[in-house]
């Protein structure tokens, strides 16, 4: 059976508008051009999960259940779009949280691949032929460890400024997830961009 490919997903600033701590299912709405990049991916026969670090677990801002919540929510408006989410990963954990049981370096924390790693070892991913998509280079990172390509969606040209090392180094660029997206396109079509 060959592999699937698969496209991973940092959740804050990527697929939702940004609020910072954010377990409130009702504050969730998918940023502009996520649905129709998603849509238009998966005819190409990618697979999609969400990889997010959830530190306010950790620091004691929300309980870890309340991320049963934000994941169905992000089902929900991804489903009404026409997209199916095949895994929603979270990391927990965090080295300078306030509850104990979460307080801990661990290799799921971005910018470790622990849960690309996860999800491919589960649904028979391959990784070389698979994406990662994130905000910050801590997403860019988790995917060149994990030996995927990336994109780093850099709007506001903030984070490309800051590699600090060679796994901090995106395949591509992008000002907005349909740029992002179409670069995958390509990328997938063509075998380059």
């Amino acid at each position: 059976m060959p592999s699937k490919k698969a496209i991973f997903l940092d959740k804050d600033g990527t697929l939702i508008r940004d609020v910072p701590y954010n377990a409130d299912p009702a504050k969730i709405e998918l940023l502009a051009g996520v649905a129709d990049g998603l849509r238009q991916l998966g005819t190409l026969g990618y697979s999609f999960f969400v990889v997010t670090n959830q530190a306010g677990v950790a620091k004691g801002y929300f309980r870890e259940e309340a991320l049963l919540g934000v994941e169905k929510k992000l089902q929900q408006l991804l489903s009404s779009s026409g997209v199916v989410l095949s895994g929603f990963y979270y990391c927990p954990h965090h080295p300078e949280g306030t509850v104990k049981s979460y307080t801990r370096i661990c290799r799921c924390r971005k910018p470790m691949p622990g849960m690309l790693l996860q999800a491919a070892a589960t649904y028979g991913i391959s990784l070389g032929d698979s994406w990662m998509v994130g905000d910050i280079l801590d997403d860019v990172e988790a995917g060149n460890r994990a030996g995927c390509k990336t994109v780093l969606i850099d709007g506001l040209r903030r984070e490309r400024k800051n590699v600090l090392n060679e796994h901090q180094r995106p395949s591509y660029i992008a000002d907005s997830f349909t740029q992002a997206a179409n670069l995958i396109i390509k990328s997938t079509s063509h075998g380059k961009v």
